[in-house]
């Protein structure tokens, strides 16, 4: 998930973002509530000021959607596009975020250098993790092969929470990662998501667009033969059987690509995009469509600029 990363902006609160000089109302609000065909809103208005970056949603039509701001997450019905800020966050962001199926939310905390487990049916706490002692961007989260696996866009590595039994860990273990993917300037692995047989971990890197496999065990990495394609500005991953949805956020589309069962090779099928993009960040999943956060990462004001969600059909999803 890529982002400017000014530290006076990122900590600024949603009481500083309510309280910003006032504009011009198409700067101000986000688009409300909009029907969709089938009656579902397919646009979601959040808090202005909000800053929103990860996305997950389930188990039911609930949404919940972190702000880069300072980590509070808003709680979306998706039949009423209605919500409400219900856990608010603790000055630091709020990433790529995933739940499961225990009402358990698990997000990324950014520069933070942290990652946290929220209650999902009261916005308590659970647990905190420290992941880095030093600079990081702990950026994007999957639930697979019985952990939670978290992406640094800034160190080489992943950060794994076994979850054995279901049971919350004491701490996190560090996967250093090796291989072809080589850390660069700029923003590194960003969105991650299993492999197709389950048996390895997809991880894109925004600043090449390379598409690499990763080996859980070893944590050694092989780039996916795209056959001559790239991912440039790649962000979140969604798996949708052999189909890998890809958010390329600053070219404001969604790559479809047709994977093999091991991940190891694929192919670019078609790019979707949307006349409401504004920077998608990430994806997630309900029913027919894909919802995404739009973070509007090139705003002057971010602190006074209005910020939504949008849904699209689901390019991935079989008739």
């Amino acid at each position: 998930m890529r982002h400017q990363k000014t530290t006076a902006v990122l900590v600024l609160g949603l009481v500083a973002a309510v309280a910003a000089p006032a504009q011009a109302a198409v700067d101000r609000h986000a688009p409300g509530p909009r029907p969709g065909p089938a009656g579902p809103p397919t646009t979601i208005g959040l808090p202005d000021g909000f800053r929103p970056e990860g996305i997950a949603i389930g188990p039911g039509p609930v949404a919940y959607i972190g702000s880069m701001a300072d980590g509070s997450i808003y709680r979306a019905d998706l039949r009423t596009g209605r919500g409400v800020v219900f856990s608010r966050g603790p000055g630091t962001p709020a990433l790529g975020m995933k739940t499961d199926g225990r009402g358990r939310l698990f997000v990324a905390g950014g520069t933070g250098g942290d990652a946290r487990v929220v209650d999902t049916r009261t916005g308590r706490v659970l647990a905190s993790y420290r992941l880095a002692g030093g600079p990081a961007f702990v950026n994007d989260v999957v639930l697979a092969r019985g952990a939670v696996w978290i992406t640094d866009s800034t160190n080489p590595v992943l950060y794994k929470l076994p979850l054995r039994g279901g049971r919350l860990p004491a701490a996190a273990v560090r996967i250093p990662l090796t291989g072809d993917l080589v850390y660069g300037a700029g923003f590194n692995a960003n969105g991650i998501t299993p492999t197709p047989d389950g048996r390895g971990l997809l991880v894109v890197q925004s600043n090449t667009g390379g598409l690499f496999r990763v080996d859980p065990a070893t944590g050694v990495t092989r780039r996916v033969d795209l056959h001559g394609e790239s991912l440039p500005e790649g962000d979140g991953l969604l798996l949708r059987g052999r189909t890998l949805l890809a958010v390329q956020n600053r070219r404001n589309v969604v790559a479809v690509l047709r994977l093999n069962a091991a991940g190891t090779e694929g192919r670019v099928v078609r790019r979707v995009g949307d006349d409401r993009f504004d920077v998608p960040a990430t994806v997630a999943a309900f029913g027919s469509r894909l919802y995404l956060p739009n973070a509007r990462f090139d705003a002057p004001d971010p602190a006074g600029t209005w910020y939504n969600a949008v849904a699209i059909p689901d390019p991935g999803r079989r008739p």
